[in-house]
């Protein structure tokens, strides 16, 4: 079986990373016949860890299909992977949805699918798009794959941290169809999770339990929070958002792509060298210290190698992109706006080799 694929919105490359973990666990050929990305510093990043000499590199999405015939000229493929843009319908945007030309991407997507018609389709989102203007923009992307030859579309929620990662991070994934599948075929969490589980032990994904598992004993002294900044990185919010902030996470909260910014406790991660020495860390989580007690510790945020293992990218994929020069700002920006490969990973492991989607 070769598995022939096409990822769009790309990024760093995620999805592409599980694909080949998977084939290379379960002895499978595998062919990436092309990908998008707009952003230039993730496709060096992408180019540093993929073999692409031969395949089609796609760049701005909308610039590509306004000409049908680059669609056209596409080698046929089994399989449309795709984070696309999650700004539009994020809880921390403003929600503009189908009206704001990012969201509009995804009709990009369609026109792809419409030419190609691969056999399957594999997209992911953040959780809110399921609310999102009331639950309608998930109806237009359901409804508008299956008027592009998807009649069978399914989706559910799933958490990076039931995969073997130290992270929590609600994504939708929407899994489309052009053929039927068996009466009690199911894409759910629950049995995906249980699928996983079953190979979890085996699988050469980078799994660790607890954030403790990627913290480095020694780094840079860039990656300490100043005196300056500790207050405000510890605040409970502002005059207009209130949230608890709070460290040494043996879960850590949801990367996202500004984290290079350094938002508050209550939104990015953060650890003490306490909490990193210590000899039992789950007692020492359940701790709780005052402001005064916390501003006093030496705190430093997560390195960009750091936020790629929580995404589940091993530390050769890190190295690579560090090696040809992408700065820790862009590192942090990539890691945040990656797909956790582990959560990709299960899924096509219970799609392709527990279900066996592709064996006709």
């Amino acid at each position: 079986m070769v598995i022939k694929h096409l990822e769009l919105f790309a990024g760093i490359g995620g999805f592409r990373q599980a694909i080949e973990t998977l084939c290379r666990d379960f002895n499978m050929k595998f062919e990436n016949i092309g990908f998008s990305e707009i952003d230039s510093y993730a496709t060096k990043t992408y180019k540093a860890n993929f073999e692409t000499e031969n395949e089609v590199e796609m760049g701005d999405i909308v610039s590509f299909v306004q000409d049908r015939t680059n669609v056209q000229r596409l080698k046929d493929f089994d399989l449309l992977t795709g984070g696309f843009p999650c700004q539009s319908f994020s809880m921390m945007g403003k929600q503009k949805g189908f009206n704001d030309m990012r969201g509009n991407v995804f009709f990009q997507i369609l026109e792809i699918i419409k030419i190609k018609k691969p056999k399957y389709i594999l997209l992911e989102n953040v959780k809110n798009i399921t609310t999102h203007n009331k639950g309608e923009t998930l109806k237009i992307i359901i409804q508008s794959l299956k008027d592009a030859g998807y009649p069978y579309v399914y989706y559910d929620v799933f958490n990076t941290k039931e995969f073997a990662l130290a992270q929590t991070r609600n994504r939708v994934y929407i899994f489309a169809s052009r053929k039927k599948l068996a009466d009690n075929f199911k894409f759910d969490s629950y049995s995906i999770i249980h699928s996983f589980s079953k190979i979890r032990e085996i699988s050469t994904v980078v799994k660790h339990n607890t954030t403790y598992d990627v913290l480095d004993k020694n780094v840079n002294r860039k990656y300490y929070l100043s005196e300056l900044i500790k207050p405000t990185i510890l605040a409970d919010g502002s005059k207009n958002f209130k949230s608890k902030s709070k460290i040494d996470q043996l879960i850590a909260r949801p990367l996202t792509a500004t984290m290079a910014k350094m938002h508050r406790a209550c939104q990015d991660n953060y650890f003490s060298d306490d909490f990193i020495a210590c000899d039992n860390k789950e007692e020492y989580s359940k701790k709780e210290f005052s402001k005064d007690e916390l501003i006093k510790k030496e705190i430093r945020r997560l390195t960009p190698k750091e936020a790629f293992l929580l995404q589940g990218f091993d530390e050769k994929f890190f190295v690579k992109a560090r090696e040809i020069g992408v700065s820790d700002s862009q590192l942090y920006k990539q890691a945040g706006n990656a797909v956790s490969v582990n959560t990709v990973y299960a899924i096509l492991y219970y799609l392709i080799v527990e279900i066996g989607i592709l064996e006709d």
